[in-house]
């Protein structure tokens, strides 16, 4: 029984940092991943809280284990969001006092080799340090709410960046500036209103989406007069793109790249102090309307 006068609001309980490699063999051709698998079940174990007894819960050892299980079933080839939905769909089909199972998935970077430029049977490297999302939950009434995006994607452009108009007072010392590097270290969640016939082919489209408005066309740029700006576009286009997401979560760290002369030298855009902290922070959701924001994680 609760004490008097309190309750009990909220209650879980999971398995964090579940670490899985998973290879499809195709003949000779291998396919890898690596996922960082985060799970956690709401269920109905208030009496574990009120009184100790654990009769009915299912332990994160299970939970645990159960992620590797789950994905010897997947022997098909599959995406980290369906992966995410098969984990979840099991935890609440399978065990009667769980009412809603949320996953939270990070995919490392591994990609295919190419080797004397041919892609390599079963060689695979690290390719950046961009790392693929998926947050997923299932609950008993059927609803299914899935996730997807990219974290500590990093990206940079050296001109066709400015700054200004912002209020200023005895506590301002940043100076304007038409020109400039922009940069950022950017995570990025976008939700689904319905699930798109290929999770593979959306997540392509809205990480093409992002890259085409920060950078703009090759040889000329787009002109950014604000991180700010340049997220709210970028959100713009991911929607335009995959109908089927309804919004668009952007943390975007704005990194500095600070003018420097060098001694006995002027500055001509070309000599920087690079720096990782402190650093500014916009964030933003883009969302068609009538959809509510969403936040990330369990």
């Amino acid at each position: 029984m609760a004490a008097p006068g309190v309750s009990l609001s909220l209650h879980q309980h999971g398995k964090s940092r579940v670490r899985i490699g998973r290879v499809w063999r195709e003949g000779d051709v291998h396919h890898m991943v690596e996922w960082n698998v985060y799970t956690m079940l709401e269920s109905a174990m208030e009496k574990s809280f009120y009184t100790g007894d654990n009769t009915g819960m299912t332990a994160t050892d299970t939970q645990k284990n159960t992620v590797y299980a789950v994905a010897k079933r997947m022997s098909q080839r599959c995406t980290v969001e369906e992966f995410a939905n098969a984990l979840a769909t099991h935890f609440v089909r399978t065990y009667p006092l769980v009412s809603k199972a949320k996953i939270y998935i990070e995919q490392k970077p591994w990609a295919r080799v190419q080797v004397n430029g041919l892609p390599h049977n079963h060689g695979f490297a690290v390719n950046g340090t961009e790392i693929r999302t998926a947050q997923v939950s299932y609950d008993k009434a059927g609803k299914l709410e899935v996730i997807a995006g990219v974290k500590e994607m990093q990206v940079l452009k050296t001109t066709q960046s400015g700054y200004e108009g912002y209020l200023k007072d005895e506590y301002t010392l940043l100076p304007e500036t038409k020109e400039r590097i922009l940069a950022s270290s950017i995570t990025a969640t976008w939700k689904y209103t319905s699930q798109p016939a290929c999770y593979e082919a959306a997540f392509s489209a809205a990480k093409q989406a992002m890259m085409d408005l920060f950078y703009g066309p090759p040889k000329s740029g787009v002109y950014s007069p604000s991180m700010q700006y340049t997220a709210y576009q970028m959100g713009l286009a991911v929607l335009q793109r995959v109908p089927q997401i309804e919004s668009v979560f952007f943390n975007c760290p704005n990194i500095h790249f600070i003018p420097c002369k060098p001694v006995t030298s002027t500055f001509n855009d070309d000599i920087y102090v690079a720096t990782s902290e402190p650093h500014g922070n916009i964030e933003c959701v883009v969302a068609r309307s009538g959809a509510a924001p969403h936040f990330s994680k369990l």
